[in-house]
């Protein structure tokens, strides 16, 4: 029993920042990587940050540099501060976290995604 829940998306206008925020709660024993992901319309979802529980990062090209993911292991939340967005941008913005539950190995929980639209 593990749920991530989402919030930040919006509208805004090219140039602006959004900060994307993801907590994880339930029966959580530990939490390996977290990232984010995200699926524009009528386009695959892709990579776009994710960070380890010791804090390492990686970022899709297209972010490096405007992005930055960051996380709070004691509130289990995972964070996506975007920066200088670009209407490509635009897409589903969903949360991933390689949970593991108590005497289980790590296994992969989403979100239902938060969306987040720029505007030019």
């Amino acid at each position: 029993q593990v749920q991530l829940v989402e919030s930040g998306g919006g509208l805004v206008q090219a140039g602006g920042s959004l900060r994307l925020s993801c907590a994880a709660s339930g029966s959580i024993f530990s939490i390996n990587a977290m990232g984010w992901y995200r699926q524009a319309p009528g386009k695959q979802r892709v990579l776009v940050a994710d960070i380890t529980s010791g804090g390492t990062t990686k970022y899709a090209d297209s972010v490096k540099g405007r992005f930055t993911i960051s996380r709070d292991n004691a509130k289990n939340t995972v964070y996506l501060q975007m920066d200088s967005l670009k209407p490509e941008d635009t897409a589903v913005y969903s949360c991933k976290a390689d949970v593991q539950r108590y005497s289980n190995t790590f296994r992969p929980y989403w979100g239902k995604g938060t969306l987040v639209t720029v505007s030019s």
